[in-house]
């Protein structure tokens, strides 16, 4: 009979995976976020399996209730919420670069994994349950994992500027089509001449006038459309 905690476990595991590869594979930043809530969502189930019922409910409540709202709407506000173009890169090499990093991190993690025999490894601490479980997380979290808090910190600022250098918009005029350049200097000598009749300055008509005796182009003749 299958225990209920491998079904838990494979399914929670199952949502956490999925959601990191839409992170990852997704070209809407917005469905990115969303796949991130999925992957939240997996690992406070995870963390329920292990009854540390405060981490599920901190993971729920802070993470997938209030920053991923708060990453939707910097994405909404800031206008990247559409597809962009993958092909071009804002910075040269981040592919490889990236590619690069991602075998390192694999490697060093297959390898830590091979050094243990893959079995878990550690001491179970003893757990006194006179003790909340917050005074026990606050003196881990700042006395045996201080510095794994403290790269977490790091992670963060990374993310940071991460979002910056996404929401960041290049310096000129961002060319679309190979015709908007001159359709933006005709629009700028048409706004000068504007600007320039408003002002009683004298002014170069935008368009040649019609000789004189030629018809308009609608057909009437200058002395009609005079009257």
């Amino acid at each position: 009979m299958i225990q209920v905690e491998l079904v838990v476990f494979v399914l929670a595991g199952a949502a956490c995976l999925a959601g990191a590869l839409g992170v990852v594979l997704s070209e809407n930043p917005v469905h990115a976020a969303l796949s991130l809530v999925g992957t939240l969502f997996g690992v406070a189930v995870l963390f329920v399996a292990q009854e540390a019922n405060f981490l599920a409910a901190v993971q729920v409540i802070v993470y997938a209730g209030a920053i991923v709202v708060l990453i939707l709407f910097v994405l909404m506000l800031l206008g990247v919420d559409r597809v962009e173009d993958l092909r071009v890169e804002p910075l040269v090499g981040q592919r490889a670069a990236a590619a690069v990093v991602s075998l390192g991190i694999l490697a060093l993690t297959v390898g830590a994994l091979a050094s243990t025999g893959y079995e878990a490894t550690g001491v179970v601490g003893e757990i006194d349950e006179a003790v909340p479980d917050v005074d026990r997380l606050g003196r881990s979290l700042f006395t045996d994992f201080v510095y794994a808090f403290e790269i977490t910190s790091v992670l963060l600022v990374i993310a940071v500027v991460g979002a910056i250098l996404l929401a960041r918009r290049p310096h000129g005029d961002e060319i679309v089509d190979e015709g908007q350049r001159e359709r933006a200097e005709v629009i700028a000598e048409r706004m000068a001449a504007a600007e320039a009749r408003v002002d009683g300055g004298p002014a170069e008509p935008t368009e040649p006038a019609a000789p004189a005796g030629e018809p308009e182009a609608d057909g009437t003749a200058p002395e009609e459309a005079a009257r």
